[in-house]
């Protein structure tokens, strides 16, 4: 008699009872079922259309002890397992975007099982179809600005120094060049506002909307310094390459500022915030 083997180190077990997790809503037709047979999700679990209302949504099963809301909790808290859930979810959703205009869920989306997706897509038909409609050939592009006042303070410091005179003392000393590093902080946080201005600007004549986030902070900030800003643009395709290069050349001149210009992605940032509502675990609404 044979069994069935034990599931990697930190890949949870399905057990008796299952949820389905949805990655991505777009309009029924072969385009996503193709992906079904040909991409795995979570946790290597097989994909799977569930249809409803002339919609697509593609599913996965995955353990509703993991992903109830304690147990998805206690997984977004092991930093590894995020990474291996989020990398699954956006390779799931850029396989579909590469096919046919999709709507991005929210990362551990779930329902308690196929029905609820079902009766979901019914429901939401009128939106899903709209929202798909307005992103038809767009993707997203992610802009950050960031202002880094220690990288401006090393580069002044290496030029040279006017000299202090003697009376000066160290106490006088010391005040000046607190005052001269206040004085370059507040530079680098006014160049990066002006340059984030620039970069709204820029995008403003090509992009079909915006979206403004929360700056990143700590382990999430992809650079040194402070994110001073952080945006999403919505860009019709044959734009955005165009876009993207006339956006990173903003960068450069004051010390200490620079700009990250990120995509094209399919349109998480103008997608997911509806099309999450009403899921029945614990995954963000």
């Amino acid at each position: 008699m044979s069994t069935a083997p034990n599931p990697p180190a930190g890949v949870p077990d399905a057990g008796a009872g299952e949820m389905s997790y949805v990655y991505a809503v777009g309009r029924e037709g072969p385009a996503l079922d193709g992906l079904t047979t040909r991409l795995p999700g979570v946790d290597g679990r097989p994909l799977r259309p569930v249809v409803g209302g002339g919609l697509c949504a593609l599913v996965s099963p995955v353990p509703a002890d993991a992903f109830s809301e304690q147990g998805l909790t206690a997984q977004m808290e092991d930093l590894d397992r995020l990474e291996a859930v989020a990398r699954a979810h956006h390779a799931v959703v850029d396989a579909a975007f590469a096919e046919t205009s999709v709507l991005p869920m929210r990362l551990a989306t779930v329902y308690l099982d196929d029905a609820r997706v079902a009766d979901m897509l019914v429901r939401q038909r009128s939106e899903f179809q709209e929202l798909l409609g307005r992103l038809e050939g767009h993707v997203e592009l992610g802009v950050k600005v960031y202002a880094d006042p220690r990288a401006a303070t090393a580069t002044a410091s290496a030029e040279p120094a006017a000299a202090t005179p003697p009376s000066a003392g160290a106490g006088r000393a010391y005040l000046r060049r607190r005052q001269a590093q206040q004085r370059d902080s507040q530079d680098v946080y006014q160049a990066a506002s002006d340059l984030a201005a620039r970069a709204a600007g820029l995008a403003e004549g090509v992009a079909s909307s915006r979206a403004v986030h929360r700056p990143q902070q700590g382990q999430l900030a992809a650079r040194a310094g402070v994110n001073v800003t952080n945006e999403a643009y919505l860009v019709p395709r044959e734009h955005a390459a165009r876009l993207h290069r006339e956006l990173a050349a903003l960068a450069g001149g004051a010390p200490g500022v620079s700009i990250e210009v990120t995509g094209p992605w399919a349109p998480y940032s103008f997608a997911t915030a509806m099309v999450a509502e009403g899921a029945d675990g614990g995954g963000p609404r």
